[in-house]
């Protein structure tokens, strides 16, 4: 069993920085595909951002450039540093694992969840 709780989300200004912390608990961590999803109102569950155990990234096209996903397997933690900030960024953040060395690119090919943070872009 995976456990995990993002943080870092709520309001930011349009052209600012977001910063994202999942903390998994769980001594498979680093053996897990970790992934960002978010989820805006009406629209489905997209993935944002994935890294691997061994630091391999992937960044949809919409965040590509202004996005960094790493992670720290001593910690068992995941980040997400979001720059310029964009009103379609605003959405609830998820912060998923995957039980495999291979990347997943939909949400029902994670395994784990956590519970959301909101972010909300103010212009």
């Amino acid at each position: 069993q995976v456990q995990l709780v993002e943080s870092g989300g709520g309001l930011v200004q349009a052209g600012g920085p977001l910063r994202l912390s999942c903390a998994a608990s769980g001594r498979t961590f680093s053996r897990n595909y970790m992934g960002w999803f978010r989820q805006a109102p009406w629209k489905e569950r997209e993935l944002v951002a994935a890294v691997s155990r061994s630091g391999t990234t992937y960044y949809a096209d919409s965040v590509k450039g202004r996005a960094t996903i790493s992670r720290d397997n001593a910690k068992n933690t995941v980040y997400l540093q979001m720059n310029s900030l964009k009103p379609d960024d605003a959405a609830v953040y998820y912060c998923a694992a995957r039980q495999s060395r291979f990347i997943g690119y939909e949400a029902r090919q994670y395994d784990y969840w956590g519970q959301g943070t909101q972010v909300t872009v103010s212009s």
